[in-house]
């Protein structure tokens, strides 16, 4: 039986809408989610291809590279965390964890005396007034800082109706881009762009190379009655930020280093910080499919996709969305996973 279920795109913060499409059970494809209000039909080829995480998932239960008995690998994580002191063991939480999953793994972390960590694109301590999607579009004067509308296109898309309004786009971005294209001028440098801040303009990012360039966008924003819009590269990063502090690239490597046990939720931390993961004496990955993480790690735990799970996000502009399971499964969710190893401590 051909069946069509609303969820929500998990590929970027914007928080589109999209439909996947299952035959007899299993998944084939999507659609668009016509009567979205972010994306109105559209779906970007990121969304499209965000049911890939659900056909390459992982089957089993990892052990040095060896697949073993998912309750095997359960009793070793327990072991390993009884056999190391709190202070040593570090839980890295991810923005691809829905609302409710970061408040267990808080309370997991917080109840055993265990550091977390949660990286977020860098955006550490983002100030001023938050725009809305709406706003995008009727916005006269736009700053965009790194390629919006080839990253996030259905955001990119408002844009182009507010140039196709009258609205000036300046950017500061590589110059071969799809940013650059629609730009009014394309600046050399941070500075430059910042600028262009006027009295009420907006300004978009969705990359910024360290924490004082954030400080300097935080700054010219408020200080020119101008909105912002972070655009992270994870669905809930916004959510998550808003129980668990951001921590920046400096401040994860001391983590890194400081850890004996890393236990990584739904994250990639090897694609984003550099550190020398050979260095850490187990890290173990709980993940729906394999990643540059899950590849360094000494126990992989499978856990359910995000087309498998009840929840919630909040997307780019703050706005809390709630998603259903579209696929019936017997894996088990990470809420259910940490439940199973805390009854074991």
């Amino acid at each position: 039986m051909l069946e069509i279920k609303h969820t929500l795109c998990p590929s970027c913060s914007v928080g589109c809408g999209i439909n996947v499409v299952s035959y007899n059970g299993e998944v084939v494809g999507t659609n668009s989610y016509k009567r979205h209000p972010i994306n109105e039909g559209k779906n970007c080829l990121n969304g499209r291809n965000s049911i890939d995480m659900y056909k390459n998932k992982l089957k089993n239960a990892k052990i040095s590279n060896s697949d073993v008995d998912f309750e095997k690998a359960i009793d070793e994580v327990s072991n390993i965390l009884k056999s190391n002191e709190p202070e040593k063991i570090s839980v890295i939480c991810s923005g691809n964890n829905s609302i409710e999953e970061v408040n267990k793994i808080k309370e997991f972390a917080d109840s055993n005396g265990y550091n977390i960590g949660f990286y977020a694109d860098n955006f550490v301590n983002i100030a001023g007034d938050v725009a809305s999607y709406d706003e995008v579009e009727n916005a006269s004067n736009i700053i965009l800082i790194g390629d919006i509308l080839y990253e996030n296109p259905l955001l990119g898309r408002k844009i182009v109706h507010a140039k196709d309004n009258g609205a000036n786009v300046y950017s500061f971005v590589e110059n071969a881009s799809v940013t650059a294209n629609i730009s009014n001028e394309v600046c050399g440098s941070l500075d430059d762009v910042l600028d262009k801040i006027e009295d009420s303009s907006l300004v978009i990012y969705n990359h910024v190379e360290s924490s004082d360039d954030l400080d300097k966008i935080n700054d010219i924003t408020v200080k020119n009655n101008s909105k912002l819009l972070a655009v992270f590269s994870k669905c809930n990063s916004k959510g998550t930020a808003n129980i668990i502090t951001p921590s920046s690239k400096e401040e994860m490597v001391d983590l890194l280093n400081n850890s004996d046990v890393l236990l990584v939720f739904r994250d990639d931390i090897k694609s984003e910080i550099d550190f020398d993961y050979g260095k850490i004496k187990n890290i173990i990955s709980f993940t729906p499919c394999s990643n540059s993480t899950s590849d360094v790690s000494q126990i992989v735990i499978p856990i359910s996709s995000w087309l498998e799970n009840d929840g919630s996000f909040v997307n780019a502009m703050g706005l809390t969305q709630e998603f259903k399971a579209v696929i019936d499964s017997d894996d088990l969710s990470e809420i259910e996973v940490i439940e199973k190893i805390q009854d074991k401590l």
